[in-house]
């Protein structure tokens, strides 16, 4: 198998949007209209046409996986609950994501939590991929891809719709949505959406129990609408953060040690913590107006508020009074207690961008003005001494403005286009001790000022075109970066990018060629904190380079082939790892998490209208858990296939889909993420596994 899978690479790789980019309708907003014209490696994937056919519960980055320089990961190991994404090698707190442009990475720890959004690609038309620096952006710099999620607009016509699925792990979704169609004079539209899901999860005990809504009204008049969108969630998980062994994973993959109670002897499990739980909700405002002045400007502003709060709980076994600031219980100096570490936040912001379209000149100028306001403590209860009873023994908060302005212009000039965008970012971070305990927290206050310059080229071709770009970044350090030492540095990336898109009647490809040159790169040393966020180091000096390919071929009527390939290295340039007995010098040594070599090739075949068979077939390379190039550190190549199926049936005003998704076909045992903790330890992830839908739609 493996050996056809680069048989296959030999044709073309696919890159679904940026190829299709001409025959795809898509909601016309400027935003879409100015991207693509962009000299950046980019997607614009159509959710409907791209994504819809394997949507049946599990979140945004393992709908992705296959798509250009995409790796994803899974907590519980099937896809549901907290996932990830890494691209380029890159992982979610170097990418930037926003939703419809509103910055959705935490403020402090410039993660990315899609488990707090649970069925987002149900409520969106387009995603938007820029892989490397892109352009600029709102919010943090992207370091290694930016996605923008783009929300669908209520239908013109009245709908019920209900997605509902069932699979492994009693993995199960149901949905119910609603639009009432054009009203009010034409003028106004509504839209809702519920979701439930439900997972056990492959990992033991690693259950999700996900909610999430949608509701949207829509406002068109003349030259001006209006939207205003309501969504978020609510997700209580059982920890599976922790991971395994080698041989555990060897032996009993499933195992998870999250909650796991001892023997006084500390050798042998006698029960588990059935509490071992993340609880959070989050609610997302978003206000939309976007306004058509004349034929050469259009205003896109969005007022912007979040709100989340919650809590993870942990069994503590046999630790210290002192620990949680109790004094001692007579001569009794250590117990057992419950611990609920709270986070309850505030996000709000205003951002706004006018493009100007003139026969040779497009501009588009923006400013975005965002405050992050955090709050964090944690409470403890006391197994035997039930008189402890949420005692609180830390408290600190945070303060996160950001202040932002850019302006792009791209210039024609017979079959060229040249590119330039400048953005200046300035940052203030402080964070106070109310209350200490257990470590938590610091006395900072930090300030940055940044100024990011982005140039390009595009020069016409018959049916593509020809970019180079080059983009200078910088982003500031993370919460947990500045906790473990407050001289962190910022990073700074220099990002140099180059391709070709091309068309010949049904075949279509892509190259882009891309050197990424790292100051104080963050990079993952490949251990972890006590929530299962990963530590990151500044490595000095280290860049990225590669290749990616992508291309599209409709071979008849009925089979059309697609697929893309990375082919990358990367290097930190003389690392030097820290030790408890010093300083090594390693020399030049790979960058964790980031594979040589990962392609995707998709087949799909449509023997009649109603009827779709998909293969989805992904290679990744071998990887590093670490920056030390210790091999017994390093986790294998693997190779999987996933099957897709869609059949349509057709009744009056009533479409029915019925959806079957099987993913891991060959059940494969593999390792796609993990840390070092005295040896390698592993998230293991699911044999095969498969989801069954039905979505039936009225109209």
């Amino acid at each position: 198998m493996k050996g056809l899978f680069f048989l296959g690479l030999l044709s073309p790789a696919v890159f679904y949007a940026q190829i299709q980019k001409d025959s795809v309708k898509t909601t016309e907003i400027e935003s879409i209209n100015f991207t693509r014209r962009l000299p950046v490696a980019k997607e614009i994937i159509n959710v409907q046409k791209d994504l819809e056919q394997k949507n049946l519960g599990q979140d945004l980055p393992i709908l992705l996986k296959n798509q250009m320089s995409v790796i994803s990961t899974s907590d519980a190991g099937n896809g549901v609950g907290y996932t990830g994404f890494r691209i380029r090698g890159v992982g979610g707190n170097g990418i930037n994501v926003m939703m419809n442009g509103v910055p959705y990475n935490d403020s402090e720890s410039q993660g990315t939590f899609f488990v707090d959004v649970p069925d987002l690609t149900s409520s969106a038309s387009q995603i938007v991929i820029q892989r490397g620096v892109g352009t600029s952006t709102n919010g943090v710099s992207a370091f290694g891809a930016s996605v923008n999620v783009i929300s669908k607009n209520p239908d013109r016509k009245f709908y019920v719709r209900s997605d509902n699925s069932y699979g492994s792990f009693n993995t199960y979704k149901y949905s119910a949505e609603v639009g009432s169609g054009k009203f009010w004079k034409n003028r106004l539209s509504v839209m809702g959406r519920y979701t439930k899901i439900h997972s056990d999860g492959y990992i033991d005990r690693a259950f999700s129990d996900l909610d999430s809504y949608n509701f949207t009204v829509l406002f068109e008049e003349n030259k001006t609408k209006l939207r205003f969108m309501a969504f978020g969630g609510k997700e209580k998980t059982y920890q599976a953060w922790n991971g395994i062994d080698k041989a555990t994973w060897e032996t009993n993959p499933k195992f998870n040690p999250s909650g796991a109670i001892y023997d006084s002897n500390w050798e042998n499990v006698i029960g588990f913590y059935s509490n071992e739980t993340d609880n959070y909700r989050q609610n997302h405002y978003q206000l939309l107006w976007e306004q058509n002045f004349n034929e050469h400007w259009n205003l896109e502003t969005t007022f912007h508020y979040t709100k989340g709060k919650g809590y993870y709980e942990n069994y503590k076994q046999d630790a210290k009074f002192s620990k949680y600031n109790l004094p001692n219980q007579g001569t009794v100096t250590r117990s057992d207690f419950i611990r609920k570490k709270w986070l309850d936040n505030d996000f709000y912001g205003g951002v706004s961008t006018i493009y100007g379209k003139f026969e040779n000149l497009d501009l588009n100028f923006g400013i975005v003005g965002n405050q992050y306001y955090g709050r964090h403590h944690g409470d403890v209860t006391g197994v035997y001494f039930p008189e402890i009873n949420g005692f609180e023994y830390y408290r600190n908060r945070s303060i996160k403005n950001e202040m932002a302005g850019f302006a792009k212009a791209i210039f024609k000039v017979s079959d060229f286009e040249f590119f330039g965008d400048l953005q200046l970012r300035n940052i203030s971070y402080d964070t106070k001790i109310v209350q200490s305990g257990d470590g938590e927290g610091a006395d900072l206050d930090k300030k940055w000022l940044f100024f990011n310059p982005k140039f390009g080229v595009n020069y016409k071709i018959s049916q593509g075109k020809i970019f180079l770009s080059y983009a200078h970044a910088h982003r500031e350090p993370n919460r947990d970066d500045l906790f473990a030492n407050p001289e962190t540095q910022p990073e700074k990336l220099h990002d140099y990018e180059a391709g070709i898109e091309k068309s010949f009647g049904n075949f279509s490809f892509t190259t882009n060629l891309y050197y990424m040159n790292y100051v104080n790169q963050l990079v993952l040393n490949g251990q972890i904190n006590n929530v299962g966020e990963f530590i990151r180091v500044n490595s000095g000096k280290s860049y990225r380079m590669g290749i990616e390919l992508g291309a599209l071929a409709k071979l008849t009527e009925k089979w059309d082939i697609s697929g893309n390939l990375t082919l990358s290295k990367n290097e930190n340039l003389d690392f030097k790892n820290e030790t408890d007995s010093g300083i090594e010098n390693l020399g030049d040594t790979p960058i964790s998490f980031s594979p040589d070599v990962l392609g995707n090739i998709l087949l799909n075949f449509s023997p009649g209208k109603n009827l779709s068979l998909g293969i989805q077939n992904q290679y990744v390379g071998s990887q590093f858990l670490d920056n030390t190039n210790n091999p017994d550190l390093k986790l294998k190549d693997y190779f999987l296939t996933d099957f897709t199926a869609r059949y349509t049936l057709n009744l009056q005003r009533t479409e029915v889909n019925f959806k079957l998704l099987v993913n891991n076909l060959f059940n494969k045992k593999y390792v796609n993420n993990g840390y070092v903790y005295d040896g390698p330890i592993y998230f293991a992830q699911a044999g095969t596994h498969f989801l069954f839908g039905m979505s039936i739609l009225f109209q």
